[in-house]
């Protein structure tokens, strides 16, 4: 019973409204998890994202479910860990901070400086999704570091 969905265990007919409703979550679930892992490697906030797939896919899964308790607790060791002292307080919001900065500095696509060494083509590459990406997660991490702070201290 491990691996099959929740609704195959409930006994009355799915409805269009609730097949809709559950592929829909499930969807986002598994696009959340997707995301969520390129964003441990890429600028993003991966385990937020890993979290909240695995949260929307627990509601159909069990495997999901068991696996959402260590990603939820490594999750919290990381919140604790970060509002732990003043300067890892501070050390957040300057970073996050930092990283608002450079996205905006990608959206805003100033000219290239003379002492850039490379090709112009590498400079600020990836354009305003790349912007658009950076500050979202710059956003993110300061609501992150806020909601920890009143949280857990």
């Amino acid at each position: 019973m491990g691996d099959l969905p929740v609704d195959l265990l409930e006994h009355d007919p799915p409805t269009a409204q609730r097949w809709l409703k559950r592929r829909g979550a499930e969807i986002l679930g598994w696009t959340l998890v997707a995301v969520g892992a390129a964003a441990l490697v890429l600028p993003g906030p991966g385990l937020l994202l890993l979290v909240s797939g695995f949260a929307l896919l627990a509601t159909r899964y069990t495997w999901a479910r068991n696996r959402l308790l260590p990603l939820k607790a490594r999750a919290i060791r990381l919140a604790i860990k970060g509002v732990s002292s003043w300067p890892k307080i501070i050390g957040s919001i300057i970073g996050a901070l930092g990283i608002t900065a450079l996205g905006v500095l990608w959206v805003v696509q100033p000219a290239v400086p003379e002492w850039w060494p490379l090709d112009a083509r590498w400079w600020l590459f990836g354009g305003w999704g790349t912007g658009i990406t950076l500050i979202l997660s710059g956003v993110i991490a300061l609501a992150m570091v806020a909601y920890s702070y009143r949280r857990i201290r």
